[in-house]
């Protein structure tokens, strides 16, 4: 496999059963087979070329996961056009601008209120009908003979991804075809999919990580299936019952607070035993993540514990996960412990759209909790002498950035290492740990450096968190901006408006106790001194969060000054 045309064709090959995509309509899941897919990506092929489309050319595709999506993607990948993905959260003024930014010439909408951030004068197709568009099922109607033949360099321009951007403008990612199948190829050396398997995709396919995962799921036969949306994830597991599980950390935090929150709420007897089959779930998995045995009286105690208990946690997810893969920023420690107590293989990785996106990965049965794995077959990782920040060279790293060689040379030396960004460091067995991002340190007005994210990964893990910044950027000391749970806390309190909530003395007593917990282990200058709740969560539409659910800290600073002022008044 060289190219996404030669990946397409080898996951044809693997498996040509009746059901290789998987898809929500009409309030069930339907079925796309291989045969089905190729003949509906060679039509598409034939029209983008009708259309005028050329190698080279760029394609755009501003749409949620669905069949759509990966057709388009493959026949543009077959006649050597360069697929340009947007998220279908992002506001008019960043897709204007990514699609000028790329010379887009085609643009693919899920619907009319993606077309309706295009603006005037765009050429594009519908994937759900409207009048006075061009539908997808009319744009392949009108594909005649077969498609172009084209022969693409590896080296080639694939695809453009726009970083999601926690600061400043999105910068587009461009990636080769060896880039990417490179990647592919050293996943599907350390993990096995098989005709069997199904993955529930969920993540936005335009988030690097879903789409590799995506593409080596594909390429060995598996099936891939597409949730409903981000916010359905819970129903459609159990719907599609997937084998297969990816997705980035605060989805597992998420898992874990609920479970945690509900086993809380039982009574007494029930919640010594829930706790006691986690125990001797966690106790069985410390051997079974080294690739060891565990002893006999462990074994029996742990199938009683996975009778009585935890094999009911575990159909909450469809009964048929046997991997779950966590990438795209650190998992909290307490949290990995959690699944693989709960039985679960989860391996946790790490990347960057500019690294294709895969460099480090976990093994199953050689697993290391608190790092995300030693490198992928390819990938070289040093961690640079003078500020421990991460760089890693191999056929993973990016072309460059689109239209912003300033950019590129910033980040991608003359000999081929890319500087991450992100400050880690390497065991003695190779194994990397994420420490923090560079660019997120606070420095004191006393001159200490903070590092914010182990902190907030750590106010997060309780049940009243669902997202955390800290602050104290050239200040004094170091505060925390909380947003609550509100789905907890209105359950736990029910009758208080949001506002009240934030004030409710037992929701404050609860979390600044937290907050005592975790400052007992921080060195002085790092210690949370005050806190602030808020009324709403952080949002991609309020611009907050990136579309990958990353805070934006400087957008969050500015939106929330008041409430920060007077936290550090």
């Amino acid at each position: 496999m060289r190219t996404l045309a030669d990946l397409f064709r080898a996951g044809l090959d693997a498996g040509r059963g009746p059901g290789r995509i998987l898809y929500p309509s009409g309030g069930t899941y339907r079925a796309l087979g291989a045969d089905e897919i190729e003949a509906r990506v060679a039509r598409c092929a034939t029209a983008l070329a009708a259309r005028g489309v050329r190698p080279g050319d760029r394609i755009a595709l501003l749409s949620y996961n669905r069949p759509e999506w990966a057709i388009v993607d493959y026949a543009a990948q077959r006649i050597g056009a360069v697929t340009v993905p947007l998220y279908s959260t992002l506001p008019p003024d960043q897709v204007g601008f990514i699609l000028a930014d790329s010379g887009a010439k085609l643009v693919f909408a899920e619907n009319a209120a993606q077309l309706a951030k295009l603006g005037p004068g765009r050429d594009a197709v519908v994937f759900d009908p409207a009048p006075g568009v061009t539908s997808f099922e009319s744009f392949l109607a009108g594909a005649t003979g077969p498609p172009p033949v084209v022969e693409t360099d590896p080296a080639a321009l694939a695809t453009i991804i726009y970083t999601s951007g926690t600061t400043g403008t999105p910068k587009g990612v461009m990636l080769s075809h060896r880039n990417i199948v490179s990647n592919v190829t050293a996943l599907l050396e350390i993990v096995t999919f098989t005709p069997e398997d199904v993955s529930l995709s969920f993540l936005p396919i335009s988030h690097a990580f879903q789409r590799i995962v995506d593409y080596a799921i594909f390429s060995r036969g598996a099936v891939v299936a597409y949730a409903e949306s981000t916010d359905s994830v819970a129903k459609n597991l159990l719907e599609v019952r997937p084998t297969i599980l990816c997705s980035v950390p605060r989805f597992f935090e998420k898992v874990h607070d609920r479970v945690l929150l509900s086993i809380e709420s039982m009574p007494a007897w029930r919640k010594r035993l829930a706790r006691w089959a986690l125990r001797i779930g966690a106790a069985e998995a410390e051997y079974r993540m080294r690739g060891r045995r565990a002893p006999f009286g462990l074994k029996v105690r742990h199938g009683l514990a996975r009778f009585l208990v935890l094999r009911k946690i575990r159909a909450r997810t469809g009964g048929r996960i046997r991997l779950l893969v966590s990438g795209g920023a650190p998992l909290g420690k307490e949290t990995n412990e959690f699944f693989n107590a709960l039985g679960f293989t989860l391996i946790e990785g790490y990347g960057l759209t500019e690294t294709s996106p895969v460099i480090t990965l976990n093994r199953p049965g050689a697993v290391k909790i608190g790092t995300v794995g030693p490198p992928i077959s390819g990938a070289e990782v040093r961690i640079a002498p003078e500020d421990g920040e991460i760089l890693v060279r191999g056929p993973l790293v990016m072309m460059g950035y689109h239209n912003r060689p300033e950019e590129t040379a910033a980040v991608l030396s003359s000999d081929g290492w890319f500087r991450t960004g992100d400050i880690g460091e390497l065991d003695d067995d190779g194994y990397l740990k994420i420490t923090d991002r560079k660019k997120d340190l606070l420095k004191t007005s006393g001159g200490k450096y903070i590092a914010p994210a182990p902190i907030e990964a750590r106010i997060r893990q309780h049940p009243f968190v669902a997202n955390a910044v800290l602050l104290g950027d050239r200040r004094k000391f170091a505060a925390a901006l909380i947003v609550p749970d509100f789905a907890v806390l209105e359950r736990e309190f029910p009758g208080l408006s949001r506002a009240a909530l934030t004030t409710h003395p037992p929701v404050l007593a609860a979390l600044q106790g937290h907050l005592d917990a975790i400052n007992a282990d921080l060195p002085q200058h790092e210690t949370v001194k005050r806190f602030a709740l808020l009324d709403r969560d952080f949002t991609p539409e309020s611009g907050e969060l990136t579309p990958t659910l990353k805070v934006k800290r400087k957008v969050v600073e500015e939106k929330w000054k008041p409430v920060i002022e007077n936290l550090f008044r």
